[in-house]
């Protein structure tokens, strides 16, 4: 998989210069006082000590906020392994529902550009921490998962790998993705807000996607032949499908919880530990 990174070499050359792996200073990002760029705002946890794996970022869902993120365990984890946690604010102005993301979809009415502003606050955070810009994860829940479907179909070389949960495309769905793609996607069993099936919601007005085919056009995108993974089992009351070594590259995992719209309790871990999988795949 090609990145597009070639461009932050040199800048992050010489602030690399400041970073180091004694105890650093955080520059914005904190609670009180977010990063900002000129599409928006971020905020973030960084590690004070030791050397930068790389980057996690996290897409809030509808009505949420970057700075509601930085208590989740996903958060303390992430910097507890060594990764600098990211959550941008997701902000329409103009839109009935402000905090939200600019997912495709049919009638839902978001104007600004969410890919070019994700990218823009992966960028601007490369720079500031010091995280290579190859070694990004993009994850989300409900609408910030289905904002990370968008992205690792339509611009897959943003992130180094993704791992919505909770969301996945609206309709219509798109006719086919760019790949290949690392894409690790967990959903709720009893999911009733965000169905695996997708459901119509405002009186019919948009609809939300159904998994299982969001799934199938990924596997198309990474060439895999097969419609049954190349692995299937239950472990922990958890029900894995994997899809591997695809003829274009790339890999696909689901897991399912038996929960609703939410993340089981393992979630962070196995989803960090999934991410330097894939980074030790590089």
């Amino acid at each position: 998989m090609k990145f597009p990174f070639a461009r932050h070499a040199l800048v992050l050359g010489v602030f690399a210069i400041f970073i180091t792996s004694s105890a650093r200073s955080q520059l914005c990002g904190q609670a009180s006082d977010p990063c900002s760029i000129p599409q928006g705002t971020y905020h973030v946890l960084a590690p004070e000590i030791g050397t930068i794996r790389g980057a996690v970022v996290l897409l809030h869902g509808g009505g949420g906020t970057g700075k509601g993120l930085l208590k989740t365990k996903l958060a303390r984890k992430s910097v507890e392994r060594g990764f600098v946690f990211v959550a941008p604010n997701g902000f329409h102005p103009t839109a009935r529902f402000k905090n939200n993301w600019a997912v495709r979809a049919k009638n839902f009415g978001h104007k600004l550009d969410d890919v070019k502003f994700i990218n823009a606050v992966m960028d601007d955070a490369s720079v500031k921490f010091g995280v290579e810009r190859s070694k990004f994860l993009l994850t989300g829940f409900s609408r910030g998962g289905s904002m990370a479907w968008d992205i690792a179909c339509h611009a897959p070389e943003s992130a180094r790998a993704y791992a919505p949960s909770a969301g996945a495309f609206w309709d219509d769905l798109p006719e086919k993705c760019l790949g290949p793609v690392d894409l690790f996607h967990t959903h709720g069993w009893n999911d009733r807000t965000v169905p695996l099936e997708g459901r119509p919601i405002f009186g019919g007005k948009v609809a939300q996607g159904d998994v299982w085919q969001s799934l199938k056009i990924l596997r198309d995108a990474n060439g895999c032949t097969n419609r049954q993974p190349s692995k299937s089992y239950v472990k922990n009351n958890q029900w894995w499908r994997h899809w591997e070594k695809c003829q274009a590259g790339g890999r696909l995992d689901l897991m399912l919880h038996e929960g609703g719209h939410g993340a089981p309790g393992n979630w962070a871990d196995t989803v960090l530990q999934w991410f330097e999988d894939r980074l030790e795949d590089q």
